[in-house]
C-alpha cells in the first residue's frame, strides 16, 4: 500500500464564494497544487481541508 495521500475529491466540484470546494473543502489553489505537490504538501492540504470541513459542521467520522 502506498504512503502517498489520496485525493479527497468526492466528485462534487463546486467552489463557494470563498473559493472552497463544497465537496472536498480544498481551496481552488489547493486543488490545482495537488497535481504537483509532494506528499508533505498533500498532507498539509488534507489537514487544512479537514479543518474547514469540521468548521463547517461536517465530519467524515
Amino acid at each position: 500500500m502506498s504512503d502517498t495521500p489520496q485525493s479527497p475529491c468526492v466528485s462534487i466540484c463546486a467552489l463557494d464564494q470563498n473559493d472552497v470546494c463544497e465537496g472536498c473543502y480544498r481551496t481552488g489553489d489547493e486543488i490545482v497544487d495537488w497535481f504537483t505537490a509532494d506528499d508533505t504538501r498533500k498532507q498539509e492540504i488534507l489537514e487544512a481541508s479537514a479543518q474547514r470541513r469540521k468548521e463547517a459542521g461536517f465530519s467524515l467520522f
